[in-house]
Parts: C-alpha cells; structure tokens; sequence
C-alpha cells in the first residue's frame, strides 16, 4: 500500500467514499474544495492506494496554540473503502498522519466521530484514542 497527498484528479474516488460515509455533495463541489484543500498549508489530505486504487483517505488539519508549547492535529475526515476495511489500510494509514502531526510539532491528535460510527469508535480506542471532554457546538447557518 502507498500513501500519498491527494491530487485533483483523486476527487471521483473521494467523493465516492464520502458517500460510503453520508455526505451527498456532487463532484464539482468536491472538485473545488479538493483545490482549497491541496493549497492550504494546515491541511494534509492523505490517499491511500495500492496498484492504483484508491482505498482511503484521510484529512488532517493542523492546529496551532496559543498559550500551548504543542499544537495539536485534528482527523476531520477519514474513510477506508468498503469492502477494503479491517485489513490493516486503515491503521497504516493513521499511523502515517500521526508521524506528519509530530513532524509539524503536534503533541496530539484528536478526531470527531459520531456515536453512531460503533466500529469507527472501536477502530480508534484500539489505536489508543481516548474520549476527551465534551465539545459545545453552534449552527451558524441559522444566524
């Protein structure tokens, strides 16, 4: 398995696995949030492959303290193809966006995922993630 940065023409595979995931955005969207992404310096957007499919990706935002000697990494999305999961794809490439959190000076990683995610949650307890007090959230769509 390779990892590598995701390119513009990775958007077909990554909106897919967004689906897989319960997003319905089309691939337009997709395609110019892809090119944001790719250009922003606190992002990583990891792709997963092997003999030039794409099994999974993972996006990894790095956040800097202020009062804080480490800063932290957040995993905002990530997703292993069904059908490809439980196979090792996702813990190598977990592993792999952890050493890029130490490598930008990230003392931690933490990463959102809905209750309702059983295995996703299980998945990362057995990686060594531990639940963190609770965050408090605001839909500014309605304001």
């Amino acid at each position: 398995m390779k990892i590598r940065m995701a390119q513009p023409e990775d958007s077909f595979a990554l909106s897919a696995l967004l689906t897989e995931l319960g997003y319905q955005n089309s691939e337009d969207f997709i395609d110019r949030r892809l090119a944001q992404l790719i250009n922003d310096q606190s992002e990583q957007l990891l792709i997963a492959e092997q003999d030039g499919t794409v099994l999974g990706f993972l996006s990894l935002y790095f956040i800097p303290q202020l009062a804080l000697a480490g800063d932290f990494a957040r995993v905002s999305y990530f997703c292993i193809a069904e059908g490809k999961r439980s196979k090792g794809a996702g813990q190598q490439l977990l592993k792999y966006a952890e050493k890029l959190a130490c490598a930008r000076g990230c003392d931690r990683m933490e990463v959102h995922c809905h209750a309702s995610r059983i295995k996703a949650n299980a998945f990362y307890a057995r990686e060594g993630y531990n639940e963190s007090p609770r965050y408090l959230i605001k839909d500014l769509t309605d304001s």
